[in-house]
């Protein structure tokens, strides 16, 4: 297996992939109308597109044998706390296949966006994470961040709470 960044040509498997990896994991909790509008609007082609184009964000695809069966994605923090600060680095995705867990690759991929979001200087970095995703809370746990405040997260009508973790600058 491995990583390697993605770029512009790299759209439609960055969209296939999100789109399975999110149903994979919570596709259940959701009616098919609502999870097929989120998947039709947050992982597009052409979004993805912009995405992989814009300088101030980067993705890398897992891959085994050139087939895509992981990402993560990182970029400025958007997230809803009001102590968010210009230049804080957001780690906005992070997935990989069942099929393909367990093995430490998830905290390859977390350590490759991590080392690009540090890539100039010391910064605080923010991740969103699913309230009852005991799993990926204890996982950032791991690498220094704490809860620090909660948002909703609409995925068509229904709206999930999401715990918002932070690792200050210096705890990096």
């Amino acid at each position: 297996m491995t990583i390697r960044r993605a770029g512009v040509d790299d759209a439609a498997t960055l969209s296939d992939l999100a789109a399975r990896t999110f149903t994979e994991t919570f596709g259940h909790l959701y009616p098919r109308e609502d999870l097929d509008f989120f998947l039709a609007d947050a992982y597009a082609v052409d979004k993805q597109a912009v995405i992989l184009g814009h300088p101030d964000y980067a993705v890398w695809l897992l891959e085994e044998d050139g087939v895509a069966v992981g990402h993560a994605a990182a970029g400025p923090c958007g997230l809803p706390h009001p102590e968010v600060q210009p230049g804080d680095g957001e780690l906005k995705r992070l997935y990989v296949l069942a099929s393909h867990q367990g093995g430490g690759w998830g905290s390859r991929l977390f350590k490759e966006a991590e080392a690009w979001l540090l890539r100039d200087a010391p910064r605080t970095l923010w991740i969103g994470v699913w309230s009852e995703n005991f799993g990926a809370q204890r996982f950032y746990a791991r690498f220094g961040f704490d809860c620090v405040g909660t948002y909703e997260f609409p995925v068509g009508r229904v709206r999930d709470v999401e715990f918002i973790l932070r690792r200050e600058a210096a705890a990096g």
